[in-house]
């Protein structure tokens, strides 16, 4: 899945437009390394999401079949890392 879908999917964005735009301005990194939206992301990745202030890091735990999930179900297809 591509990494603007599976930040929606997943809820870690609100909308995918915003993850989109978090891409365009290389603030989103899978294991260290500044993506483009059409990478893909496998089981096992380290997406870093670098804001301002702060940052948060999110362990890939299963890729999601459906278009979007419950925010109830985030745990399952990610893990927080740590926020910095």
């Amino acid at each position: 899945m591509r990494i603007d879908k599976f930040l929606n999917a997943v809820n870690i964005t609100k909308r995918r437009a915003v993850a989109e735009d978090m891409l365009e301005h290389k603030v989103v990194f899978i294991n260290d390394v500044p993506v483009k939206k059409a990478k893909e992301v496998k089981v096992g990745d380290i997406i870093e999401i670098k804001y301002l202030e702060r940052s948060e890091k999110f362990k890939v735990l299963q890729i999601p079949t459906v278009k979007s999930t419950p925010k109830s179900k985030m745990d399952e297809y990610v893990e927080r890392i740590d926020n910095v």
